[in-house]
Formats: C-alpha cells, structure tokens, sequence
C-alpha cells in the first residue's frame, strides 16, 4: 500500500489533485489507515495510469469517469481505446510534420485535414449505427452496397473543400472532441420532435412581424429566442456564425420555396434578414 504523498512522487500527481479525484469518485483510496490517510493498491495505481493516459489528450475529468465507470468496458478495452487514440494522434502527428517537411524544402503545400482517415471511418460507422433502417436501405441500393456507400463517404470527406468546411463546424462546436462527442450522442426521436416544434412555433412568430422594421425590438427578441433554441438543439458553443449559415440557407432552393410555401410567400428573405441584421449588429 502506499500513501497519497507517496503516490503523488511516484506519478508526478500533486497531492492535492489526487485528494480531488477521491472527491470526484474518479480515484477512491483502495483504504484508509487507522489515522484516516488514503492508502493506494497496485490496482489503484493502474487505474491513476489510465486516467493519466486520458488527460493526455485533454479529456475532460467527466468523461473520463464516465469512462472509466462504463461496465460494458473493461481494463484491456480501455488500454485498446487509448491506444487507437495515440494511433490516431500519431498519424495526424506524421502527417504535419510531413507538410511542414515540404515547406522548408520549397513545396508549399498546405494539411487542410480536420480528421484522419480513422476518424472519418468512425464517423461513417456512428451515422450507420444510428441511421432508421430504411433510410439506410435506400442509401446501400444507391450506392450498390454498404462498402461502396462507405468508401464513397469516406473519400468525400477526405477531400480539401469537405475538410475545411468542417473546421467551421468545429468552430460551432468549441473543438473536435465536442463535434464527435454530439455526434456519437444525438438527440432521441422524442427530443428532435420538441425542437421542431418550439422553432415552427418561433418561426411562425417571426413570420407575424413582417411588417416591423427588420431591426425592430419586435424581431430581435424573436431571433434571439430563435438563436437561443437552435444552440441548444445543436449543442454548440457560440451560435453566431451557425444562424448566419443558416441565413445563407434561407436564400437557396429548395430551402427557400419550402420556407415561403409554409410561412408565407417572402418570409425566407425575411428570416434571412432578420437573423443578419440580429447577429452582425450583436458584436
């Protein structure tokens, strides 16, 4: 058995964070002595090596636990899944060097890749896993089979314009990690029908104040509440350039047709400008 104080020179570990995740219930002591100390087994020390290996890639505490707790996991699936993630950030790692490589011999090229090939075909398993089954049929006669749909899904988003377009995405987000995190973990059935409900219901408010001035009082407060529920539907940090795309969206078919045939002839452009003026006039 060993201490806290002696764990903490073993590992590098401050005493006081080690006190921190007792606390948490990340690290719980293996006992305590009759003096009260924390007293750490092998086993706890094996358990702080993996949280260790987590906090390398900046996983947040909560999800570690989460993690760490998961009783579907065990310790060899969770040494797997740390090493896929050193695998992961090796090549992205090999891959930047590669191009910074090219530069200073006079090639200027430029790494545009959001998420390495592993990531991508992580992202197409997430999709399929979650995808309603005839959505998914329909996709697989398409394409003339799951493997072609997939190859097809994985060299679209290898490609430089699909790369960059998803650095914005992540912006939305606040990092990588969160995107991935929102889309392995989407919303059930029953909450995407409460937010389509709660933006008609927005949407056809905003279509009411066509005749104020589009920087009216009247408007803002619709936006924003439009702002505010389409942050939380989404799950990302700042919403502003997330509405301002979709403002962009409003004034392309079919997208606009269908908005106008619903709410009104012209209440596309309307929303669209409502939602610009709300957001470049906010900073």
């Amino acid at each position: 058995m060993r201490t806290v104080k002696e764990l903490s020179d073993l590992t590098g570990i401050s005493v006081r964070t080690l006190h921190y995740y007792d606390q948490i219930g990340l690290l719980t002591p293996t006992a305590k002595s009759e003096a009260g100390y924390r007293l750490y087994d092998d086993k706890a020390l094996e358990t702080l090596q993996q949280i260790l290996f987590f906090r390398e890639f900046d996983l947040p505490l909560k999800k570690i636990k989460a993690i760490m707790d998961d009783p579907a996991l065990d310790q060899k699936q969770i040494l797997q899944m740390q090493r896929d993630m050193l695998v992961a950030q090796k090549t992205r790692t090999e891959r930047l060097i590669a191009s910074i490589d090219d530069i200073l011999k006079g090639e200027n090229k430029m790494d545009f890749a959001i998420f390495n090939r592993a990531e991508i075909e992580e992202m197409f398993d997430n999709m399929y896993s979650q995808m309603p089954e005839h959505i998914r049929r329909i996709a697989i006669d398409e394409f003339g089979g799951a493997e072609k749909w997939r190859a097809h899904y994985i060299e679209m988003l290898s490609s430089e314009q699909m790369q960059k377009a998803y650095a914005k995405v992540i912006e939305w987000y606040g990092g990588k990690e969160a995107y991935q995190d929102a889309a392995k973990h989407p919303m059930s059935k029953e909450a995407v029908e409460s937010y389509k409900r709660r933006t008609d219901t927005i949407l056809r408010k905003l279509a009411a104040k066509r005749s104020c001035p589009i920087d009216s009082f009247e408007v803002k407060e619709i936006v924003g509440e439009y702002g505010f529920v389409m942050k939380q539907a989404a799950g990302i940090k700042k919403e502003r350039d997330f509405m301002l795309a979709h403002a962009d969206f409003y004034r392309k078919e079919p997208l606009q047709s269908r908005l106008d045939q619903e709410y009104g002839e012209g209440c596309a452009a309307f929303f669209a400008d409502a939602i610009e003026t709300f957001y470049q006039k906010s900073e």
